[in-house]
């Protein structure tokens, strides 16, 4: 079976999908508004040819990945077939942009493909709030968006730049794996580096960047002990860092932060932490009543309240103080409980993703 790889990209843009999935065994599929559905294999064939099967088998999802890797420029498949996994951005001029997450599972190739706008995303359109984009007017410090994968992290970052870029003279650098939004240089200066193309890790991109005069730095990920470390410490020298975590809410963030370090650090990791940190932004994404999908988030800034609780080691009574909303803050329950209102959502979604369900069902009238 022959299906044709641009246009599995084709129809899935079309379509509005978000992500791809090639896996033997199974039809070619999608997800839809969150949901995972088969595309069409007629409209996927090369010649509109009618296939005797619509699943993919091993040689079919080999053949169709070697496709995709020829789109990305001929790239070269030596690292994933020698390592298991690879992962790169590519884009089709007049199509989209994508994120693919090629792998082996069971003897066989697989892929994610992620489909990314070519332009940065309206904020307005995506609902994200305007104390969120606000970050960017800050001077130093550290600033985490978290959330599962998926949830939109790197969408938010790439707003919160893009206001940057848009309202001030800076020189930004990010560090990503892989490049998924291309900034253009607007009011400021934008330097994007790609993980294993232009730079050997985030941690070597990290070190070198603090010797290119930044303003603001974008690292796609804090990954570990030692990525953390240096992040950290880029932002004590009075840099603004923006950063992700797969985490859900401040206070496990902070608690993932602090934990990586050794014990006979933490105590003294957690000072530093209370006073670099700026912001934690936590954010998921859930089902409307249209069929659709959108975000709902946590916003927690490091206020002297919250800053003696990291530095006491009392995180876990942070949610606390979020939920009073004073000083810019916005809990996870309030954000669902506001969308309830405005009728985006059901009852059972505010609760299904609700921090505290008990008190928020009292609230749902």
């Amino acid at each position: 079976m022959n299906i044709d790889a641009k246009k599995v990209l084709e129809v899935a843009v079309n379509r509005g999908c978000a992500d791809i999935f090639i896996v033997a065994g199974n039809v070619v599929t999608a997800r839809v508004n969150g949901r995972v559905e088969p595309l069409p294999i007629a409209e996927l064939v090369e010649g509109g040819e009618t296939p005797e099967r619509d699943f993919l088998m091993p040689e079919d999802t080999q053949r169709l990945i070697q496709s995709f890797y020829e789109i990305a420029g001929n790239r070269s498949m030596d690292k994933f077939m020698e390592v298991g996994e690879d992962d790169f951005s590519f884009s089709i001029p007049g199509v989209s942009r994508f994120r693919m997450n090629a792998y082996k599972q069971r003897g066989s190739l697989a892929a994610v493909i992620r489909v990314i706008s070519f332009d940065i995303p309206d904020p307005t359109d995506l609902n994200i709030p305007q104390q969120i984009l606000d970050l960017g007017k800050l001077n130093k410090g550290l600033v985490v968006v978290t959330g599962p994968a998926g949830s939109g992290k790197s969408t938010t970052l790439a707003c919160i730049i893009d206001e940057i870029n848009s309202s001030k003279s800076a020189n930004i650098i990010t560090l990503e794996d892989p490049i998924e939004y291309l900034h253009r240089h607007k009011k400021s200066l934008i330097s994007q580096r790609e993980i294993d193309i232009d730079t050997q890790s985030y941690v070597n991109g990290l070190r070198a960047t603090l010797r290119q005069s930044p303003d603001v730095i974008l690292l796609g990920e804090m990954r570990d002990y030692e990525t953390i470390n240096v992040a950290m410490s880029a932002a004590e020298t009075g840099h603004l860092l923006f950063t992700t975590l797969h985490t859900i809410g401040a206070a496990s963030t902070i608690n993932r932060i602090i934990d990586v370090f050794p014990a006979d650090q933490q105590r003294q990791v957690s000072v530093m932490l209370s006073m670099v940190l700026q912001a934690v932004v936590s954010q998921q994404l859930v089902p409307t009543k249209d069929g659709g999908m959108i975000p709902v988030f946590e916003i927690m800034t490091n206020t002297p309240a919250v800053s003696n609780l990291i530095r006491s080691g009392k995180a876990y009574q942070i949610d606390s103080v979020i939920a009073s909303e004073k000083e810019d803050m916005l809990s996870m329950d309030s954000c669902l409980l506001n969308y309830y209102k405005q009728g985006l959502i059901t009852k059972e979604v505010a609760l299904q993703y609700a921090i505290n369900p008990d008190m928020l069902e009292r609230k749902l009238v």
